[in-house]
């Protein structure tokens, strides 16, 4: 039986940072500006996510550097990192850099599995080793191993003038207690319970009960419940849940309607598992924040969650994430427990 819903601790927002292949900078630059919004509005912190040969941000942890700078206090994450792309001796080398220039204030969000389109980018890719490549879960152990301090080199000490570590550096202190895995199927949530990761809950989910009947809610809530079980922390173990909702408080007339059919397209593919990952998704949560509050409460898996990072739908404008930022965190957060940082 589900808990009582528990006061939000946390509030954080997701964003795909899309640009104009013309003008790929102006692009950037207003995803930063909305990282600064996020840390006046108080938000606790801002998400991006990697996007590959499209047009959204192909760099979050450089983009993040960026952030780190121009803000103080918001805690800074990816959600997710394909490790599919990445060499995570070479990605735990920047991710402990920039931990360090934000002050410890990053939240390196991961995932497994080949690249999107793998079929098509390998020779680009992993050209002379593309069949041997490893995409299981031992690509999120290794950056683990690395990130929290284990050998990288069978080699350190003074060779010359330069003196070599066998770890990789810098090593930033309590990243290895920030790292998190976007996960949608009970294995993956067990997988990070016992490798002692937190867990990112998104808008997905796998169906695996071939059968149904395929309640979103109650689907999440297990992997809540199985990544828990499975971490050394228990109950107290971090989970973030990560639904696209939309407030519309101080929306105009024209900005609600649009609101309204971007969530009444996306809306057919909920009734269903999707594909051959049998994915489901959670229908996109718009309307006045009195509503969203009480739908969530309602929401199995948000009753035993404390912290979020609603998901920004990705084809808006920059007006339209400033309207739903600043009710989130001024009407939204509040229905829900919230209260914003000070400072």
């Amino acid at each position: 039986m589900p808990s009582s819903p528990r006061p939000l601790r946390k509030l954080g927002f997701l964003t795909i940072g899309l640009f104009d292949e013309a003008d790929p900078r102006r692009g950037h630059e207003t995803t930063l500006e909305i990282i600064e919004l996020g840390e006046r509005l108080g938000f606790d912190s801002a998400w991006l996510r990697h996007r590959h040969l499209q047009y959204g941000i192909s760099s979050p942890v450089a983009v993040l550097a960026a952030a780190s700078q121009r803000t103080r206090r918001i805690e800074l994450g990816t959600a997710v990192t394909p490790l599919g792309w990445e060499n995570p001796l070479r990605l735990a080398e920047d991710l402990a850099t920039v931990d360090l220039l934000s002050g410890g204030r990053l939240n390196p969000g991961v995932s497994v599995g080949p690249p999107m389109h793998y079929d098509r980018v390998r020779d680009a890719l992993y050209p002379d080793t593309a069949d041997a490549e490893d995409f299981s879960y031992e690509r999120v152990r290794r950056l683990l191993a690395f990130v929290r301090g284990e050998p990288a080199s069978a080699f350190s000490g003074t060779e010359g003038f330069e003196v070599f570590s066998d770890r990789v550096q810098p090593q930033a202190p309590g990243l290895g207690g920030r790292m998190w895995y976007g996960g949608g199927s009970l294995d993956s949530a067990r997988w990070a319970g016992e490798h002692g990761m937190n867990l990112l809950t998104s808008s997905v989910v796998k169906a695996e009960d071939p059968d149904g009947p395929w309640d979103f809610a109650e689907i999440q809530l297990s992997l809540v419940r199985a990544f828990r079980a499975a971490h050394p922390d228990g109950e107290a173990a971090r989970v973030s849940q990560g639904l696209v909702v939309i407030p519309t408080d101080s929306a105009t007339p024209g900005q609600r309607a649009k609101y309204e059919e971007y969530a009444a397209r996306r809306l057919p593919r909920t009734a269903t598992p999707q594909g051959p990952g049998r994915l489901l998704f959670a229908p996109d949560l718009v309307g006045p924040s009195a509503e969203i509050a009480e739908r969530l409460h309602a929401h199995a898996a948000f009753r035993e969650v404390d912290e979020v990072a609603f998901a920004l739908p990705f084809t808006f404008e920059h007006e339209d994430y400033v309207q739903i930022l600043t009710d989130m965190a001024t009407v939204l957060g509040p229905a829900l427990g919230w209260k914003p940082a000070e400072g």
